[in-house]
């Protein structure tokens, strides 16, 4: 007799609800280092993560971290590691901020 173990769907492993927008919501992926910027469509966005559609090529760009821009200023946005790509689709996971104190550069 076989036994056929059928696996849960992405949907039903997430740990977060998803907000899901009707026509997108514009956005950019940007490097680190800002040596590259591509424009994208945010389809939908949890609190740790989103899918995105790509606008153009991401071929040979670095996706280990970068950061997605949710205004025309870049000051809304989060810093991403890509998770999965489907064709022009791309799942990110948002990285949390690094908790530490600064040090201070100047001395007493």
């Amino acid at each position: 007799m076989r036994r056929f173990i059928v696996a849960s769907s992405k949907a039903e492993q997430r740990h977060s609800h998803r907000v899901e927008f009707d026509r997108g919501f514009p956005a950019h992926m940007m490097a680190i280092d800002g040596t590259w910027r591509r424009g994208c469509t945010l389809k939908d966005v949890s609190e740790t993560g989103a899918r995105l559609m790509v606008d153009s090529s991401i071929e040979g760009l670095s996706l280990k971290e970068f950061f997605l821009l949710l205004s025309s200023t870049g000051l809304a946005y989060r810093r991403c590691e890509l998770a999965w790509v489907n064709g022009e689709q791309l799942g990110v996971n948002f990285l949390k901020q690094k908790t530490g104190k600064r040090k201070s550069t100047s001395e007493p």
